[in-house]
């Protein structure tokens, strides 16, 4: 199996699957803050914390998800023995930066926990912006920047209406 070094796909782009997945993985975004919007005070407080607390974990996890994506490229990057380039160092920093913040957003109040993961997804993005190229996938910032546009205005719209 014939693998291409990350120099030769500098410029690619997600395929259709990526991004069929990346879209459907804005469900619980979106449904969770539609359903926060429209079912405030409408809904037995059992239930609506669930969702609340959904919606809060579900963004935390997809923020170390986010931390990991440049652990595995620069994972991948490594493999050619050559040593890592200061803006590689400090992404690893961040991904695990971005775990543990995600994890102090999950114990805060939900309104502001949610409106911290709405930052957080922003601040991936910003980061991955200038780690992107570096690390050959350029192409992918268009999807990545959907996403986060989405992912984080619900989390504000959430936390907003708690």
């Amino acid at each position: 199996m014939s693998v291409t070094p990350l120099t030769d796909i500098h410029h690619a782009e997600p395929g259709p699957l990526a991004q069929r997945l990346g879209y459907a993985g804005l469900l619980p975004f979106v449904g969770g803050a539609l359903f926060i919007w429209l079912l405030m005070d409408r809904l037995e407080p059992e239930p609506f914390h669930f969702v609340v607390e959904a919606l809060t974990t579900y963004a935390a996890v997809i923020v170390s998800f986010l931390g990991g994506l440049p652990w595995g490229m620069v994972m991948w990057r490594s493999r050619s023995g050559q040593p890592l380039s200061e803006l590689e160092r400090r992404a690893l920093w961040a991904g695990i930066a971005y775990s543990l913040a995600a994890w102090v957003a999950v114990l805060m109040p939900p309104h502001a926990g949610l409106a911290v993961l709405g930052f957080l997804l922003i601040v991936c993005y910003l980061v991955d912006r200038k780690l992107y190229p570096e690390l050959g996938v350029t192409g992918w910032l268009t999807l990545r920047f959907r996403l986060t546009l989405v992912a984080s205005l619900s989390c504000f719209f959430a936390a907003a209406q708690l």
